[in-house]
């Protein structure tokens, strides 16, 4: 198995970051923007798009701050994971969210345009767009 590529993207945010972990954090607020319905049981979080679902693990969370998950396809790769990481600037207030994810070298593009429309999604929902 190739080598994922880690990688990270941020985008400014207009919002406050107890809402936008709301959004990040939960099933009800995941299926707002990232996949048309999320289920939960436990740490086992499931993503569903129209007629595909996928797995994955909640690894670890910081309220308010982060959340971070594992697919259940890439258990093997203990390694790669992604994360969605709530960021305040201490002077101006800003507020950013900070994305890692990883991706196949010839597939880190098309990952970053698949999390921009993802968060352009997160944005609308706000109101922030």
């Amino acid at each position: 198995m190739d080598e994922k590529i880690k990688f990270e993207i941020e985008f400014t945010i207009q919002a406050s970051p107890q809402l936008i972990y709301q959004y990040i954090s939960t099933p009800s607020g995941l299926s707002e923007w990232f996949s048309d319905n999320v289920n939960s049981r436990g740490e086992l979080f499931t993503f569903i798009w129209d007629d595909s679902e996928e797995k994955a693990k909640l690894i670890s969370k910081k309220t308010g701050e982060r959340i971070k998950f594992r697919w259940l396809t890439d258990e093997e790769d203990l390694t790669s994971y992604f994360e969605i990481k709530i960021q305040v600037d201490e002077i101006t207030k800003d507020v950013s969210l900070i994305v890692t994810d990883f991706a196949e070298e010839d597939e880190v593009e098309e990952s970053k345009m698949l999390w921009e429309n993802q968060i352009s999604s997160l944005k609308q929902v706000l109101g922030s767009a």
